[in-house]
């Protein structure tokens, strides 16, 4: 039987790249007026000259609930505060906190293994 590719990968340290959780419970607001926020932040992302292709973000939601759950990853600390300083940052990180209630929890991650596939 063979092998998974997590126990036959070392660990990976991969010390530049920072990943967090961000999660919160949608309180207030239009849930399809957030969800156009969070698709324009994500093309922000992808359309910005110096942040393209440096950091991954996905934003997923409970079935049954209104619990929120946003994946971010940066290639480096640099891209991390580059980021913090963009104005469409700003204004996505207010509305995150108007639309929680004030509660938003940022936990930063360590990667300890992964798969071979990313979906």
């Amino acid at each position: 039987m063979p092998r998974s590719f997590a126990a036959t990968n070392r660990y990976r340290k991969c010390d530049d790249v920072k990943y967090f959780l961000i999660k919160y419970t949608f309180s207030q607001g239009s849930a399809e007026q957030w969800h156009l926020d969070i698709a324009r932040f994500i093309a922000a992302l992808d359309t910005d000259p110096t942040l393209s292709g440096k950091i991954s973000y996905r934003c997923l939601k409970h079935k049954q609930g209104d619990d929120y759950y946003h994946f971010a990853a940066a290639a480096d600390d640099q891209t991390a505060a580059e980021l913090g300083g963009r104005d469409f940052f700003t204004r996505y990180t207010e509305r995150s906190d108007f639309v929680s209630g004030g509660t938003v929890e940022v936990v930063p991650l360590e990667l300890i293994a992964e798969t071979a596939f990313r979906a």
